[in-house]
């Protein structure tokens, strides 16, 4: 690599979140307890859907990778936002600023698929009920979930390749709590035409086909449930598919709201407080929102409590 492309930036600083000093405390209890929650709670998830045999199906197999992608998108951000809230130090060195950016792709992004293959899931279940032990077969879940992960990491070093190429000269200051792609390619002063490029088009790819992918799915749902228009029906369709439309409608709903409709100029609290909500508060509403509205996840808590409780005699 010329010279001339390397980066004289040796760390970054991050502004982090938009809080008066004497609120640091406050606001430091309250991620931290978030942070905790989300931990916890969705490592009960995968712990209760490796226990409880009834829950080895392909729903519950995409929900525990769903859970361990949750715990895995918060940590890429949130350690790092409470230790510069409890020390004060929000600098971030060049190298893990990188680092923190493509796995935050990486998780985005493979978010994006595993939903897309629940919202797939679903649709046979409903849509082609006879046929879905054949269809959702061990190995197309798999493969789907192995396919996810490879296109994901694929997609973040792809970025994070381009990335690298830059030079950041015209300052080091991001205005957010962790590293934004977009927040660095402002600071670049290189020609960033070619990662604007891969990331409108990619964008297409790991989020907008995505989406429309799930948007077709639930369509044909809908189609599906109005022909036989029982109460019976449409209330088992909404168990089955609440809890992920729940998910998806709170998760596309902020990043829409953050990369579709950006604010001029500079970061907005706007752009901040939507960040928060799906790096953040997502993976935290997660496991509430399918245990609380799922009857097999109840009846798995239930009987890993009784299990505890008998041990504990």
């Amino acid at each position: 690599m010329r010279t001339e492309n390397q980066s004289s930036v040796s760390e970054f600083v991050l502004l982090g979140l938009p809080i008066q000093p004497e609120q640091q405390g406050m606001y430091y209890a309250l991620f931290l307890g978030m942070y905790l929650t989300t931990v916890l709670g969705n490592l009960l998830i995968i712990l209760l859907i490796r226990l409880d045999s009834r829950l080895h199906t392909p729903m519950y197999f995409f929900l525990s990778h769903l859970a361990l992608t949750d715990i895995s998108f918060s940590s890429v951000t949130v350690p790092k936002m409470l230790i510069s809230m409890q020390t004060r130090d929000q600098s971030i060195p060049y190298a893990g600023c990188i680092v923190q950016m493509y796995f935050f792709i990486f998780f985005t992004d493979l978010d994006n698929f595993l939903l897309t293959s629940m919202a797939y899931d679903r649709y046979v279940a409903i849509c082609h009920p006879l046929h879905y032990a054949i269809i959702m077969r061990k190995e197309l879940c798999t493969l789907l979930v192995a396919v996810s992960w490879i296109l994901s990491c694929a997609s973040a070093l792809f970025h994070t390749l381009l990335l690298a190429r830059l030079s950041f000269c015209d300052g080091d200051t991001i205005p957010h709590f962790f590293c934004d792609l977009a927040a660095l390619l402002k600071l670049s002063c290189s020609d960033t035409s070619l990662n604007e490029l891969v990331i409108f088009t990619l964008g297409v790819a790991v989020i907008t086909l995505p989406l429309m992918c799930i948007l077709i799915s639930y369509g044909r749902i809908g189609a599906t449930i109005l022909k036989v228009p029982s109460s019976k029906g449409i209330c088992k369709a909404l168990s089955t598919c609440g809890s992920h439309l729940s998910v998806v409608s709170l998760y596309y709903g902020t990043i829409i709201g953050v990369y579709f409709f950006p604010s001029s100029g500079t970061y907005s609290y706007k752009d901040i407080i939507a960040s928060v909500m799906y790096t953040v508060v997502t993976p935290l509403l997660n496991p509430f929102i399918y245990s609380l509205r799922n009857r097999d996840m109840k009846r798995a808590v239930e009987k890993l409590l009784n299990k505890a409780t008998v041990l504990s005699q």
